[in-house]
Protein backbone atom coordinates (compact mmCIF):
# COMPACT_ATOMS: atom_id res chain seq x y z
CA UNK A 1 0.00 0.00 0.00
CA UNK A 2 1.09 3.31 -0.56
CA UNK A 3 0.62 6.13 1.71
CA UNK A 4 0.90 10.37 1.01
CA UNK A 5 1.23 12.88 3.36
CA UNK A 6 -0.33 15.87 1.31
CA UNK A 7 1.23 19.53 2.91
CA UNK A 8 -1.45 22.77 1.55
CA UNK A 9 1.44 25.91 1.66
CA UNK A 10 1.05 29.75 1.03
CA UNK A 11 4.46 31.36 1.61
CA UNK A 12 5.68 28.36 4.72
CA UNK A 13 9.27 28.46 3.33
CA UNK A 14 10.16 28.98 7.15
CA UNK A 15 8.06 26.85 8.55
CA UNK A 16 8.25 23.72 5.73
CA UNK A 17 11.38 22.39 6.76
CA UNK A 18 10.39 21.48 10.56
CA UNK A 19 7.11 20.12 9.20
CA UNK A 20 9.05 18.22 6.64
CA UNK A 21 11.64 17.09 9.17
CA UNK A 22 8.64 15.67 11.50
CA UNK A 23 6.94 13.57 8.99
CA UNK A 24 7.76 9.62 9.05
CA UNK A 25 9.21 8.40 5.89
CA UNK A 26 8.06 4.47 6.33
CA UNK A 27 5.38 3.05 8.42
CA UNK A 28 4.38 -0.77 9.19
CA UNK A 29 1.75 -1.86 6.72
CA UNK A 30 2.75 0.68 3.73
CA UNK A 31 5.35 -0.35 1.04
CA UNK A 32 6.01 3.49 -0.03
CA UNK A 33 5.10 6.94 2.33
CA UNK A 34 5.44 10.02 0.37
CA UNK A 35 5.31 13.41 0.58
CA UNK A 36 3.15 15.94 -1.90
CA UNK A 37 3.60 19.91 -1.38
CA UNK A 38 0.61 21.57 -2.63
CA UNK A 39 1.54 24.90 -3.27
CA UNK A 40 -1.07 28.05 -3.15
CA UNK A 41 -0.02 30.11 -5.40
CA UNK A 42 3.19 31.35 -2.86
CA UNK A 43 5.17 34.74 -3.20
CA UNK A 44 8.40 33.38 -1.82
CA UNK A 45 10.92 30.29 -1.66
CA UNK A 46 7.77 27.65 -0.85
CA UNK A 47 8.50 25.27 -3.76
CA UNK A 48 12.10 25.71 -3.63
CA UNK A 49 12.08 24.77 0.20
CA UNK A 50 9.96 21.79 -0.96
CA UNK A 51 12.49 20.60 -3.06
CA UNK A 52 15.65 21.09 -0.90
CA UNK A 53 13.61 18.96 1.60
CA UNK A 54 12.86 16.46 -0.78
CA UNK A 55 9.65 15.89 -0.63
CA UNK A 56 8.26 13.84 -3.65
CA UNK A 57 5.41 15.54 -5.39
CA UNK A 58 4.71 18.76 -5.36
CA UNK A 59 1.26 20.61 -6.87
CA UNK A 60 2.04 24.11 -7.97
CA UNK A 61 -1.33 25.99 -8.49
CA UNK A 62 -1.05 29.39 -10.36
CA UNK A 63 -2.36 31.79 -7.99
CA UNK A 64 -3.43 31.74 -4.25
CA UNK A 65 -7.23 29.93 -4.29
CA UNK A 66 -7.72 29.00 -0.86
CA UNK A 67 -7.26 26.59 1.69
CA UNK A 68 -10.13 24.49 0.44
CA UNK A 69 -8.86 24.28 -3.15
CA UNK A 70 -5.26 23.64 -2.47
CA UNK A 71 -7.38 20.74 -0.08
CA UNK A 72 -8.91 19.32 -2.93
CA UNK A 73 -5.89 19.65 -5.70
CA UNK A 74 -4.07 17.63 -3.79
CA UNK A 75 -6.78 15.14 -2.74
CA UNK A 76 -7.16 14.88 -6.62
CA UNK A 77 -2.92 14.41 -7.33
CA UNK A 78 -2.57 12.02 -4.40
CA UNK A 79 -5.26 9.53 -6.28
CA UNK A 80 -3.96 10.08 -9.44
CA UNK A 81 -0.53 9.35 -8.16
CA UNK A 82 -1.43 5.66 -6.91
CA UNK A 83 -2.20 6.54 -3.13
CA UNK A 84 -4.10 4.23 -0.78
CA UNK A 85 -4.59 6.43 1.64
CA UNK A 86 -3.89 10.23 2.12
CA UNK A 87 -3.01 12.11 5.40
CA UNK A 88 -3.24 15.89 5.19
CA UNK A 89 -1.39 18.16 7.36
CA UNK A 90 -0.77 21.59 8.09
CA UNK A 91 2.71 23.59 6.79
CA UNK A 92 3.37 25.20 10.35
CA UNK A 93 3.91 22.14 12.18
CA UNK A 94 1.08 22.42 14.66
CA UNK A 95 0.75 18.34 14.39
CA UNK A 96 3.00 16.03 15.72
CA UNK A 97 4.16 13.91 12.83
CA UNK A 98 4.84 11.12 14.92
CA UNK A 99 0.63 11.12 15.14
CA UNK A 100 0.53 9.64 11.93
CA UNK A 101 1.01 6.40 12.59
CA UNK A 102 -1.93 6.53 15.22
CA UNK A 103 -3.83 8.87 12.44
CA UNK A 104 -4.00 5.91 9.79
CA UNK A 105 -4.42 2.79 11.93
CA UNK A 106 -7.98 2.60 12.04
CA UNK A 107 -8.09 2.65 8.41
CA UNK A 108 -5.03 -0.11 8.17
CA UNK A 109 -7.16 -2.35 10.91
CA UNK A 110 -9.94 -1.80 8.07
CA UNK A 111 -12.55 -0.01 11.08
CA UNK A 112 -12.63 3.53 9.47
CA UNK A 113 -12.99 5.20 5.86
CA UNK A 114 -11.85 8.76 7.39
CA UNK A 115 -9.78 10.05 11.05
CA UNK A 116 -9.21 13.24 12.25
CA UNK A 117 -7.06 13.88 14.91
CA UNK A 118 -8.57 15.33 17.77
CA UNK A 119 -5.67 17.89 19.20
CA UNK A 120 -7.79 17.97 22.27
CA UNK A 121 -8.39 21.59 22.22
CA UNK A 122 -8.56 22.04 26.47
CA UNK A 123 -4.92 21.16 27.05
CA UNK A 124 -3.35 23.39 24.16
CA UNK A 125 -1.87 26.42 26.25
CA UNK A 126 -1.66 28.93 23.11
CA UNK A 127 -5.58 28.70 23.26
CA UNK A 128 -7.13 31.03 24.68
CA UNK A 129 -10.49 30.27 26.62
CA UNK A 130 -12.46 31.90 24.58
CA UNK A 131 -10.92 30.01 21.83
CA UNK A 132 -11.59 26.56 23.69
CA UNK A 133 -14.85 27.51 24.12
CA UNK A 134 -15.81 28.54 20.37
CA UNK A 135 -13.70 25.49 18.91
CA UNK A 136 -16.28 23.68 21.48
CA UNK A 137 -19.32 24.83 20.54
CA UNK A 138 -18.54 24.69 16.75
CA UNK A 139 -17.48 21.16 17.11
CA UNK A 140 -20.87 20.49 18.99
CA UNK A 141 -22.82 21.94 16.62
CA UNK A 142 -21.25 19.62 13.79
CA UNK A 143 -21.18 16.47 15.36
CA UNK A 144 -25.45 17.49 15.78
CA UNK A 145 -25.35 18.49 12.09
CA UNK A 146 -23.03 15.63 11.05
CA UNK A 147 -24.32 12.81 12.93
CA UNK A 148 -20.84 12.29 13.69
CA UNK A 149 -19.05 12.29 17.03
CA UNK A 150 -15.60 13.75 16.13
CA UNK A 151 -14.58 16.05 19.08
CA UNK A 152 -12.13 18.56 16.90
CA UNK A 153 -14.28 19.00 13.51
CA UNK A 154 -11.42 22.19 12.65
CA UNK A 155 -8.76 19.53 13.46
CA UNK A 156 -6.98 19.76 9.55
CA UNK A 157 -5.17 16.38 10.70
CA UNK A 158 -6.97 13.47 8.97
CA UNK A 159 -6.44 10.27 7.00
CA UNK A 160 -8.84 8.68 4.42
CA UNK A 161 -8.68 5.63 2.41
CA UNK A 162 -8.96 5.41 -1.13
CA UNK A 163 -12.70 5.09 -0.95
CA UNK A 164 -13.60 7.97 1.20
CA UNK A 165 -10.91 10.14 -1.07
CA UNK A 166 -12.64 9.30 -3.95
CA UNK A 167 -15.86 10.34 -2.61
CA UNK A 168 -15.15 13.62 -1.31
CA UNK A 169 -15.84 16.59 -3.11
CA UNK A 170 -15.38 20.06 -1.16
CA UNK A 171 -17.16 23.50 -2.75
CA UNK A 172 -16.94 25.83 0.07
CA UNK A 173 -14.33 28.04 -0.81
CA UNK A 174 -13.22 28.93 2.74
CA UNK A 175 -13.01 25.39 4.97
CA UNK A 176 -12.87 21.99 3.92
CA UNK A 177 -12.66 20.83 7.87
CA UNK A 178 -16.48 21.63 8.33
CA UNK A 179 -17.86 20.37 5.10
CA UNK A 180 -15.75 17.64 4.51
CA UNK A 181 -17.20 15.93 8.30
CA UNK A 182 -20.70 16.89 7.34
CA UNK A 183 -20.32 15.52 3.67
CA UNK A 184 -19.15 12.29 5.12
CA UNK A 185 -21.77 11.98 8.05
CA UNK A 186 -24.81 12.42 4.84
CA UNK A 187 -22.88 9.58 2.97
CA UNK A 188 -22.55 6.97 5.90
CA UNK A 189 -18.64 7.40 5.76
CA UNK A 190 -17.10 5.57 8.19
CA UNK A 191 -15.34 7.81 10.51
CA UNK A 192 -13.10 7.65 13.55
CA UNK A 193 -11.03 9.52 16.19
CA UNK A 194 -8.10 9.53 17.55
CA UNK A 195 -6.19 12.07 19.84
CA UNK A 196 -2.99 13.40 19.04
CA UNK A 197 -0.41 15.64 20.00
CA UNK A 198 0.54 19.14 19.23
CA UNK A 199 4.04 21.07 18.68
CA UNK A 200 4.26 24.46 20.07
CA UNK A 201 3.01 27.57 17.89
CA UNK A 202 5.50 28.56 15.11
CA UNK A 203 3.10 31.31 13.90
CA UNK A 204 -0.16 33.69 14.59
CA UNK A 205 -3.15 31.52 12.78
CA UNK A 206 -3.76 32.46 9.08
CA UNK A 207 -7.04 31.53 9.24
CA UNK A 208 -8.78 34.32 11.44
CA UNK A 209 -7.21 37.02 13.24
CA UNK A 210 -9.74 36.67 16.60
CA UNK A 211 -12.21 34.29 18.44
CA UNK A 212 -15.00 37.65 16.49
CA UNK A 213 -13.38 36.94 13.02
CA UNK A 214 -13.62 32.77 13.58
CA UNK A 215 -17.31 33.12 14.61
CA UNK A 216 -18.10 35.61 11.68
CA UNK A 217 -16.80 33.42 9.24
CA UNK A 218 -17.23 29.87 10.62
CA UNK A 219 -20.82 30.41 12.03
CA UNK A 220 -22.30 31.42 8.50
CA UNK A 221 -20.20 28.44 6.74
CA UNK A 222 -21.80 25.74 9.26
CA UNK A 223 -25.08 27.22 7.89
CA UNK A 224 -24.76 27.85 4.37
CA UNK A 225 -23.06 23.82 4.43
CA UNK A 226 -25.70 21.98 6.06
CA UNK A 227 -28.43 24.02 4.06
CA UNK A 228 -26.71 22.54 1.26
CA UNK A 229 -27.02 19.46 2.39
CA UNK A 230 -30.38 19.52 4.22
CA UNK A 231 -32.09 22.40 2.77
CA UNK A 232 -35.98 20.94 3.35
CA UNK A 233 -35.41 20.80 7.64
CA UNK A 234 -33.60 24.29 7.19
CA UNK A 235 -36.00 25.96 5.36
CA UNK A 236 -39.32 24.29 6.64
CA UNK A 237 -37.81 25.33 10.22
CA UNK A 238 -37.06 28.55 9.29
CA UNK A 239 -41.06 28.91 7.97
CA UNK A 240 -42.35 27.56 10.87
CA UNK A 241 -40.67 30.13 12.93
CA UNK A 242 -41.77 33.08 10.60
CA UNK A 243 -45.13 31.21 10.42
CA UNK A 244 -45.47 31.52 14.35
CA UNK A 245 -44.59 35.08 14.46
CA UNK A 246 -47.17 35.86 11.96
CA UNK A 247 -49.87 33.87 14.59
CA UNK A 248 -48.43 36.38 17.22
CA UNK A 249 -48.59 39.64 15.03
CA UNK A 250 -52.47 38.63 14.26
CA UNK A 251 -52.98 37.63 17.73
CA UNK A 252 -54.38 41.21 18.67
CA UNK A 253 -56.80 41.43 16.04
CA UNK A 254 -58.31 38.01 16.74
CA UNK A 255 -58.38 38.40 20.51
CA UNK A 256 -60.56 41.78 19.72
CA UNK A 257 -62.69 39.96 17.30
CA UNK A 258 -63.31 36.65 19.32
CA UNK A 259 -64.15 38.21 22.47
CA UNK A 260 -65.34 41.95 21.74
CA UNK A 261 -66.58 41.36 18.91
CA UNK A 262 -64.96 44.15 16.96
CA UNK A 263 -63.23 43.07 13.58
CA UNK A 264 -62.07 46.86 12.06
CA UNK A 265 -59.29 47.68 14.25
CA UNK A 266 -55.40 46.18 14.53
CA UNK A 267 -54.51 47.15 10.83
CA UNK A 268 -50.89 47.05 11.16
CA UNK A 269 -51.44 43.74 12.95
CA UNK A 270 -53.14 42.49 10.42
CA UNK A 271 -50.69 43.68 7.24
CA UNK A 272 -47.56 42.02 9.62
CA UNK A 273 -49.10 39.34 9.87
CA UNK A 274 -50.10 39.18 6.55
CA UNK A 275 -46.34 40.17 5.25
CA UNK A 276 -45.09 37.53 7.71
CA UNK A 277 -47.39 34.38 6.57
CA UNK A 278 -46.28 35.13 2.95
CA UNK A 279 -42.95 35.13 4.19
CA UNK A 280 -43.67 31.56 5.90
CA UNK A 281 -44.89 30.39 2.54
CA UNK A 282 -42.18 31.69 0.58
CA UNK A 283 -39.77 29.94 3.08
CA UNK A 284 -41.10 26.22 2.32
CA UNK A 285 -41.15 26.46 -0.93
CA UNK A 286 -37.66 27.51 -0.86
CA UNK A 287 -36.98 24.40 1.43
CA UNK A 288 -38.93 22.48 -1.75
CA UNK A 289 -36.46 23.95 -4.10
CA UNK A 290 -33.66 23.28 -2.47
CA UNK A 291 -34.76 19.48 -1.57
CA UNK A 292 -34.99 18.69 -5.23
CA UNK A 293 -31.60 20.47 -5.71
CA UNK A 294 -29.79 18.82 -2.87
CA UNK A 295 -30.95 15.18 -5.10
CA UNK A 296 -29.18 16.97 -8.14
CA UNK A 297 -26.40 17.55 -6.14
CA UNK A 298 -26.23 13.94 -4.78
CA UNK A 299 -26.24 12.84 -8.74
CA UNK A 300 -23.44 15.38 -9.79
CA UNK A 301 -21.44 14.08 -6.62
CA UNK A 302 -21.42 10.70 -7.85
CA UNK A 303 -21.23 11.22 -11.82
CA UNK A 304 -18.29 13.65 -10.27
CA UNK A 305 -16.86 10.31 -8.71
CA UNK A 306 -17.36 8.50 -11.43
CA UNK A 307 -15.38 10.57 -13.34
CA UNK A 308 -12.30 11.03 -10.60
CA UNK A 309 -12.57 6.68 -11.40
CA UNK A 310 -12.50 6.60 -14.98
CA UNK A 311 -9.24 9.23 -15.14
CA UNK A 312 -7.66 6.96 -12.90
CA UNK A 313 -8.37 3.67 -14.68
CA UNK A 314 -6.77 6.04 -18.11
CA UNK A 315 -3.84 7.45 -16.39
CA UNK A 316 -4.56 11.07 -16.61
CA UNK A 317 -2.14 13.16 -14.59
CA UNK A 318 -2.64 15.23 -12.18
CA UNK A 319 -3.50 19.41 -12.54
CA UNK A 320 -0.40 21.51 -11.69
CA UNK A 321 1.68 18.36 -11.02
CA UNK A 322 5.49 18.92 -10.66
CA UNK A 323 7.57 15.83 -9.71
CA UNK A 324 10.30 16.34 -7.81
CA UNK A 325 13.89 16.05 -9.08
CA UNK A 326 14.18 12.50 -7.73
CA UNK A 327 10.98 11.56 -9.37
CA UNK A 328 10.69 13.18 -12.70
CA UNK A 329 12.96 10.35 -14.39
CA UNK A 330 10.81 7.81 -12.77
CA UNK A 331 7.57 8.95 -14.49
CA UNK A 332 9.19 9.88 -17.48
CA UNK A 333 10.48 6.57 -17.77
Amino acid sequence: MKLIIQIPCLNEEATLPATIADLPRELPGFDAVELLVIDDGSTDRTVAVARECGVDHIVRLTNNKGLAAAFQAGLDACLKLGADVVVNTDADNQYSGADVAKLVAPIVAGSADMVVGDRQVGGIDHFSAGKKRLQKLGSWVVRRLSGTSVSDATSGFRAYNREAALQLLVVDNYTYTLESLIQAGKMLVAVDEVPIATNPKTRESRLFASSGAYVRRNGPAILRIYARYEPLRVFVSAALVVGFLAICAWLPFLIDWIFNGRSNGHIQSLILGAVLFIAAIQLFALGVIGDLLAGQRVMTQRVFERVRRVELALGVEPSHYEASDDNAGDRDG
